[in-house]
């Protein structure tokens, strides 16, 4: 059985949006493109580095195999030469509308992505790895798909942008697996799901007149 695992850089009100530099993605008037470089230290690269240590296979937006397409077959003996390497030998699965070709060598249209995903994962194979790609993954939240969650929160709010969970994501309870932060100040959360959400109540059980009354308000108001 195949686990599909989102992997994303956030800032702390969620945005995701062109995490690697200002050409990225401006879409939308995006103005921060490249806000995660002033962060990067030894800890944040060696949570990356875990990502990919084990055999995988990249599932992707359109947008985000663009992007990656028109970088990694060109970076083998640079920097991130043990990432361009496993990225360009790798199986990528694309969700995509558009008939216009897929580039990069071992590329894959998804057209139908919820069914074939979960079609995927009742296969034997290696992990599906989402980077980016946020429409894909509202897309596989809404369905339940997506088995592990790593975010690397970034101490900064950018406002405005594409974010993890979209207006509209689906109610669900996370269970925090594993937790680090590295000494710029991003912190490394691996969540696992845990079912529904869960609710109870820090009040008193007996109100007093004035919460009371209170609620009544709030019943007006809705």
């Amino acid at each position: 059985m195949r686990q599909v695992i989102a992997a994303a850089f956030v800032s702390l009100d969620g945005v995701m949006q062109a995490p690697g530099g200002p050409e990225e993605d401006p879409t939308g008037g995006f103005k921060y493109g490249g806000w995660t470089a002033p962060y990067f230290d030894d800890v944040l690269g060696q949570a990356v580095g875990d990502l990919h240590s084990r055999p995988f296979d990249l599932l992707l937006g359109r947008k985000t195999y663009e992007i990656f397409a028109a970088h990694w077959p060109y970076a083998e003996g640079g920097d991130d030469d043990f990432i361009a390497k496993a990225f360009n030998k790798t199986t990528k699965y694309v969700a995509t509308r558009s008939s216009a070709p897929l580039t990069w060598t071992n590329s894959v249209a998804l057209r139908r992505p919820a069914v074939e995903v979960a079609k995927m994962k009742r296969e034997d194979g290696p992990d599906l790895l989402i980077w980016g790609s946020s429409v894909l993954i509202q897309t596989l939240l809404k369905d339940d798909l997506i088995d592990r969650i790593q975010l690397m929160v970034f101490p900064v709010v950018l406002g405005s942008g594409k974010r993890f969970f979209g207006d509209g994501a689906k109610a669900t309870a996370l269970k925090l697996e594993n937790a680090k932060t590295s000494p710029s100040g991003v912190t490394v959360f691996t969540y696992t799901p845990a079912g529904a959400v869960k609710a109870g109540s820090l009040a008193p059980e007996k109100p007093s007149e004035a919460e009371l009354a209170r609620r009544e308000r709030m019943k007006r108001e809705v």
